[in-house]
């Protein structure tokens, strides 16, 4: 099973820059979208094959997830069940045979950390809501998970130790994630590999110096992790100022 995770700074804009092109070449199992930035029933996306489901952000042109499938899921949901992090359409779960996978657009902890308190509630709880699931079945999540977790996954570490998405508390957070029994699937394949990034900023001319960061991931239950078969980060892939990841899976 070839699952893609992509965040793609708004869906309508990435459809202009190549998204059916895509879509048709990599034909994936399942596709993750993240920042979709549109309301559904805004545009008709054409994907024949494919299942969709849309979470929406009460604001129009925000954040938002979508997750195309080719298998009909056994079950969907939209956020973790609670109300006030569930108005930014930042989360949907499908549940297939042997695992739930979880499509999610962790937020922003903003310029000068402003937004940083919410961002460790919203930690906090999201494990939670990950670790009630694995009660019934594995779970794979996937998605911009907002940090780089370690120096070696953004270009320059020094400057950035205090910025939004590699912050001390932003690193812990996501290091407590692995550590309730999550595998960080591209470095389970490739634990020491640098300057291997999922984002580059638009300003200074970032991606054509590959001056970027890995913000997006796959994440597996430890029980799935004999079932990775292969991590990608497809970094030729234009169309957003993220590139998808990917991961294959045996699972049904």
């Amino acid at each position: 099973m070839r699952l893609i995770s992509w965040n793609v700074n708004g869906i309508r804009a990435c459809i202009n820059k190549g998204f059916y092109e895509f879509l048709e070449k990599e034909s994936p199992d399942v596709l993750c979208i993240q920042e979709s930035k549109m309301q559904e029933g805004q545009i008709e996306i054409i994907s024949d094959g494919y299942y969709q489901y849309f979470n929406s952000a009460v604001k129009k042109g925000y954040s938002g997830t979508i997750t195309f499938t080719k298998k009909k899921p056994l079950s969907v949901s939209y956020g973790i069940g609670i109300e006030e992090h569930d108005n930014e359409g930042r989360v949907i779960t499908t549940e297939f045979e042997d695992f739930f996978l979880i499509n999610v657009y962790t937020p922003n902890s903003q310029e000068g950390l402003k937004r940083l308190d919410y961002r460790m509630e919203w930690e906090n709880v999201f494990k939670d809501y990950l670790k009630g699931l694995e009660e019934r079945k594995p779970v794979v999540v996937c998605g911009d998970l907002n940090v780089a977790h370690k120096e070696i996954d953004l270009k320059n570490p020094t400057q950035n130790r205090k910025n939004a998405g590699f912050s001390d508390e932003e690193r812990a957070a996501f290091t407590r994630l692995l550590e309730a029994g999550f595998i960080d699937t591209y470095r389970m394949f490739y634990p020491d590999k640098a300057e291997a990034y999922s984002w580059w900023s638009y300003r200074f001319n970032a991606r054509s110096r590959n001056a970027g960061w890995r913000i997006d991931y796959f994440l597996v239950s430890d029980s799935l992790k004999d079932k990775c078969k292969k991590a990608e980060i497809l970094s030729d892939v234009l169309g957003s100022d993220h590139c998808p990841v990917t991961l294959e899976l045996e699972a049904n």
